[in-house]
């Protein structure tokens, strides 16, 4: 068997996953949507009371466990307050910064399961009005929603169901490029669960037996830190983190090439499992780069620091701009999914 990549297939899974609304802590519009297409793949799996996925692939050798995981939560926001003039004060979900969103359409998610159209702005973007509206401080004082709703205060407001603690995601804006491009909101870390789900797709299809049992862990809290850091089986000797490389200046990687990180601000990865991922790709001539991501934690560090005794390991695509607009290149979802593919299919020593 070889490893063959569908592209066409990947990037309308993606595009599936981006545009179901999932900010950390509502998560199980999506988390239904891939149980079902777990429970279509005639697959066992565990549903966690946090409401992850673990699919589990049995193995040769079933002493010896890895588990792979991604993460389909997102960023996004919560209603922190109604304004007396009807508009939205915001608290963050997740880390960003408030300028990656400024401008950006997104929906508000009622209690009540009503969907509330708005815009993340400026209270003070009207330039006719305010002279140092380009010079005021992007924060959570400043940014508010416009509601597309006749509203004139707090009461018009609560009157469509809208209150405190409402979540409110931000509209991906999914476009795949004639060059190649895959350009979208929260493709950290949705192109890695798509990632996995074709890769759980293509062991089904080709009947492969795995070497060792092998978990795919869909988590859905990563962004704010405990995302896979709880039932992972005891039998687990490696777990790898597929999710974002950061790209940026002092950064060897790139939108074109799957990123391998040796070390975090968690600190260093499992050296010697970092090292058999590097040589995995050099064997197979998969286009890789090795980086350190200076500001950044994945569920595997997670797992670390619940005092899990496992060897921890990080790589993904290469993803330009992260926790803004984001964008990555085919090439890198290719490159990703081979080093994927040849990391199952090695023997756990």
């Amino acid at each position: 068997m070889s490893f063959t990549f569908r592209e066409q297939e990947t990037v309308e899974l993606v595009k599936q996953l981006v545009e179901i609304p999932s900010p950390s802590g509502y998560t199980k519009e999506i988390t239904d949507y891939i149980e079902n297409m777990v429970v279509n793949l005639n697959l066992s799996y565990k549903k966690t009371n946090k409401g992850a996925i673990i699919v589990t692939i049995p193995g040769k050798d079933e002493s010896k466990h890895r588990l792979l995981t991604a993460h389909i939560d997102t960023l996004g926001a919560m209603v922190k307050e109604v304004k007396a003039s009807g508009r939205l004060k915001l608290s963050m979900v997740g880390g960003f910064n408030w300028n990656a969103v400024e401008g950006e359409y997104c929906t508000i998610h009622t209690a009540n399961g009503k969907k509330v159209r708005g815009t993340i702005l400026m209270h003070q973007t009207t330039v006719h009005v305010y002279k140092n509206a380009g010079s005021l401080s992007r924060d959570e004082q400043n940014i508010e929603v416009r509601i597309d709703e006749v509203v004139t205060n707090a009461d018009d407001t609560r009157k469509l169901g809208i209150e405190v603690g409402d979540f409110i995601s931000f509209d991906p804006r999914f476009e795949f490029t004639e060059s190649g491009f895959v350009k979208s909101r929260h493709l950290d870390d949705k192109a890695s669960a798509a990632l996995l789900l074709e890769l759980i797709r293509s062991i089904q299809d080709q009947k492969m037996e795995l070497p060792n049992t092998t978990h795919f862990y869909i988590s859905n809290n990563e962004e704010i830190g405990y995302g896979g850091n709880s039932n992972i089986p005891k039998e687990t000797v490696e777990y790898i983190a597929v999710d974002m490389g950061a790209i940026g200046d002092g950064q060897t990687s790139d939108e074109y090439t799957v990123s391998i990180c040796a070390k975090d601000s968690s600190g260093p990865y499992h050296y010697e499992l970092t090292r058999q991922l590097v040589e995995l790709a050099k064997k197979q001539e998969i286009g890789f780069k090795l980086d350190i991501y200076p500001y950044y934690g994945s569920d595997a560090s997670a797992a670390i620091r619940a005092g899990f005794d496992v060897k921890h390991a990080l790589f993904g695509p290469g993803i330009e701009a992260s926790h803004a607009y984001e964008r990555t290149h085919i090439d890198s979802l290719r490159n990703t999914a081979q080093l994927l593919y040849t990391y199952i299919n090695t023997t756990i020593s």
